[in-house]
């Protein structure tokens, strides 16, 4: 197949990946200017995306263009070099503002690799991941002792650029973008024969304006993003702070829409038996309850630690009396006493 055979072929595979991964770049810079300017907005585009279907198959299938990228520059690397020696790329009449970058395109691109993995690990694993392993609250991470759900985007955000190293990791690879897509950008046109004297020069600007552009904004956003995070402000504004209020009053409605189910099944068919349904309930109590309070607890205390000025709603405070009542009815957690060594 000339796709795999040829030079031509392997060029032409590496100029649909990369303007893949352009047009994701694209999407990607957009995403982040929600979260700068509107964040509830993002939060609710972290909501939309979620596990759904058309995210896991764009994830799978940009990871796949990823995958192909890479394996197909290795290889042009490796069939350059044994017919020119150092060269990586073939272009024709290169200027001298691209020499540096055309020498260096697999470079740059396994520092843009490394810090895409950064990103993934601070992000999709820790948000879509947790979501297509249903991942409980108790295990999801934690920002400042409560679960951060992988909805609300701008905890994310907070976490990871808290930490000083994220934006200098994040400046360097948005440094190495910048040379890989400004000249992968035009190189791709030229590939597919767009290498005339009239649209070269042209589309070699628009690369460099598009380039620009997206990494400045990029950058931009990174340095806001770690003044926010290092401020609190994903933690302490208002607006967001309702929109988390309304995320785990939606917890507590589905707790309690899961215990109306258990409880109803545990006293099925056992209206008017006062004594029969005493010892059913005494039994959904020993056997359901130590998992309602654990639950019931971790949602009323993420929601006063993380939206203080939020208002609980009818189920929230439904919860919290069901949860009291069953730690009254439950035993007391046994004390345990220390032995006594002493020989006397």
């Amino acid at each position: 197949m000339w796709l795999t055979s040829s030079s031509i072929g392997r060029k032409f595979v590496m100029a649909l990946t990369g303007c893949a991964l352009v047009l994701f770049v694209t999407f990607h810079v957009l995403m982040n200017a929600v979260a700068l300017i509107w964040p509830t907005a993002y939060n609710q585009v972290c909501e939309f995306l979620g596990a759904n279907w058309y995210a896991l198959v764009a994830s799978a299938g940009l990871a796949l263009l990823f995958i192909i990228h890479i394996i197909y520059a290795l290889w042009l690397t490796v069939q350059n070099r044994a017919a020119r020696g150092a060269d990586r790329y073939a272009v024709n009449a290169r200027q001298p503002q691209v020499e540096w970058s055309s020498k260096n395109m697999l470079v740059l691109g396994i520092v843009v690799l490394a810090f895409l993995v950064v990103h993934l690990i601070q992000f999709w694993a820790k948000m879509q991941w947790q979501e297509l392993r249903h991942a409980d609250l108790s295990v999801l991470p934690q920002l400042e002792g409560i679960p951060a759900a992988p909805a609300l985007g701008t905890l994310f955000i907070e976490m990871a650029f808290r930490e000083w190293y994220t934006p200098v990791i994040y400046i360097i690879g948005f440094i190495a973008l910048w040379f890989h897509m400004n000249h992968g950008f035009w190189s791709m046109f030229h590939t597919v024969g767009w290498n005339n004297n009239i649209w070269m020069p042209r589309l070699k600007k628009i690369a460099c304006w598009w380039t620009t552009i997206v990494v400045a904004l990029f950058i931009a956003q990174a340095v806001v993003f770690t003044v926010h995070a290092r401020n609190n402000y994903y933690t302490t504004d208002v607006a967001l702070q309702e929109q988390y209020g309304e995320f785990w009053n939606a917890q507590a409605d589905e707790l309690m829409e899961e215990f109306q189910v258990n409880a109803n099944a545990a006293m099925k068919g056992l209206e008017g038996d006062m004594i029969r349904g005493r010892q059913a309930e005494q039994e959904f109590v020993a056997s359901y309850g130590p998992e309602f309070v654990k639950k019931a607890q971790l949602i009323s205390e993420s929601f006063e630690k993380q939206c203080p000025d939020a208002v609980p709603g009818d189920g929230m405070r439904m919860m919290n009396q069901i949860s009291a009542q069953f730690s009254r009815m439950l035993p007391a957690e046994p004390v345990a006493v220390p032995e006594n060594n002493d020989n006397n």
